[in-house]
């Protein structure tokens, strides 16, 4: 089975005789017959007690356990930004404060689930959900308010979210259909081109504290709607490399709870994918 470049579904790949970081059993799948090495108990007349073999504990991931998953996960970013939304609204103070906690702690928490093999674990998947909600509502609030420089007309939120899930379902219906095949040399390129786009918004921001506006990806010019053109052209691709770690991880029947790590997943270039169509709206608005 081929295995993908997806840092967030990487450590979740199966491997031989198991599946890695959720507890293999031995000898391929098969259940020993005395996985402790441990003598049965003698009883009387030199009789043992037959050995029971361990009861599975959980059941294989299905594609309804990634669904349910990844529905409760965007529900709680929902909920969130909007109460991060309505307190900044309420209180203009707060919306920094909610934009560096959402987008410093959930990028810490990212970082903490995919390298330490925890993106299973229920309680970190929602408590990064909460925090990119945090996050979205007040990053959405700064671009929509004039006080803060924003463009002003909140339909543009109605729009983004529109046009995320937009580009969500067609992607769904490309990989579906097998439009696009996700191939090793596929993989390698999106995932190339993610690693271009983060050395270029951080080459910018620290280029933006020596000239302003930077090398101009960020300041509303042709440039920067032509950046913002390409970023939400990658993260539309990553879905597919989403898509089939999903199915990788469904073919291996992973355990039930590798579904949150696929919520997870989605979940991060969901954001993504917001955040820059936010941006692009914001820019042809600015006009």
């Amino acid at each position: 089975m081929r295995s993908t470049s997806n840092p967030v579904f990487r450590n979740l790949q199966p491997q031989q005789g198991g599946y890695a970081g959720f507890g293999s059993a031995p000898g391929a799948g098969q259940y020993s017959a005395n996985p402790y090495g441990q003598q049965p108990p003698q009883y009387p007349g030199g009789y043992q007690q037959p050995y029971q073999p361990a009861v599975p504990t959980t059941r294989p991931m299905t594609i309804d356990d990634v669904v349910q998953k990844t529905g409760i996960t965007l529900g709680v970013v929902t909920l969130t930004a909007i109460l991060s939304y309505a307190l900044t609204s309420a209180n203009h103070g707060l919306a920094m404060l909610f934009l560096l906690v959402g987008g410093l702690g959930g990028f810490a928490l990212a970082m903490i689930m995919t390298f330490g093999r925890k993106q299973d674990n229920p309680a970190l998947v929602l408590s990064y959900a909460a925090l990119e909600g945090l996050l979205l509502g007040s990053f959405s609030f700064l671009f929509t308010n004039v006080q803060f420089g924003g463009v002003g007309g909140s339909g543009l939120i109605a729009q983004a979210v529109l046009g995320t899930f937009g580009v969500f379902f067609g992607m769904l219906v490309v990989y579906k259909t097998g439009a696009i095949r996700v191939t090793p040399r596929f993989t390698r390129m999106i995932v190339g081109a993610m690693i271009g786009i983060l050395v270029l918004m951080l080459g910018n921001l620290v280029a933006g504290f020596f000239t302003s506006g930077g090398f101009g990806l960020r300041d509303g010019g042709p440039l920067a709607i032509v950046f913002s053109l390409v970023v939400i052209g990658v993260a539309a691709f990553s879905f597919l490399l989403d898509f089939d770690a999903a199915d990788q991880l469904i073919r291996a029947q992973a355990p039930e709870k590798a579904a949150w790590g696929v919520a997870f997943g989605l979940t991060v270039t969901l954001v993504w994918l917001y955040l820059e169509i936010l941006r692009l709206l914001s820019y042809f608005q600015d006009r």
